[in-house]
């Protein structure tokens, strides 16, 4: 699954956000009975993960009974904080308010696709981030090709 691409979609007055076509054709049945999970990302963004891309990502970390203190602060923050967002029949999820309110999201929201993931904000948080990260592009492009090579080498 990969997602690409940013939208700009409104939310209803029932705070549903429609899902971008392009991305429910990316999700297993072309979205029928997909179910994302709200997270707080750390860029100050919403990020929405599929379900199973979030399970599997937490499985990742192990278990967490007797883990590694850091895990376990990372799992309460992240954990207690998400939430299921099943899509409906008309391809839009119900963003908590919570959530909405936290991130600022109201009226219109930008959806980028991030490779596994969707991350949300509001039009002016993105125009705001998008011109401080063009200009550092080069930079960005660098960085991840040693990023890429140190992975392979190892």
């Amino acid at each position: 699954m990969l997602f690409l691409g940013e939208f700009e979609h409104s939310l209803d007055a029932k705070q549903r956000l429609a899902v971008p076509s392009e991305i429910r054709s990316c999700l297993p049945n072309d979205g029928n009975d997909a179910v994302f999970v709200s997270a707080p990302g750390p860029n100050g963004f919403l990020w929405l993960w599929p379900e199973k891309t979030f399970a599997d990502l937490s499985n990742a970390l192990g278990g967490s009974l007797l883990g590694d203190e850091g895990v376990q602060n990372f799992e309460r923050l992240i954990f207690s904080q998400s939430s299921r967002c099943p899509l409906d029949k008309a391809g839009r999820v119900r963003i908590p308010d919570r959530m909405l309110s936290r991130y600022g999201l109201a009226g219109n929201v930008m959806i980028l696709g991030v490779r596994d993931h969707l991350e949300l904000c509001t039009t002016d948080k993105w125009k705001e981030e998008r011109e401080l990260l063009e200009p550092a592009a080069a930079d960005i492009w660098r960085r991840a090709r040693e990023a890429i090579r140190n992975r392979t080498s190892s």
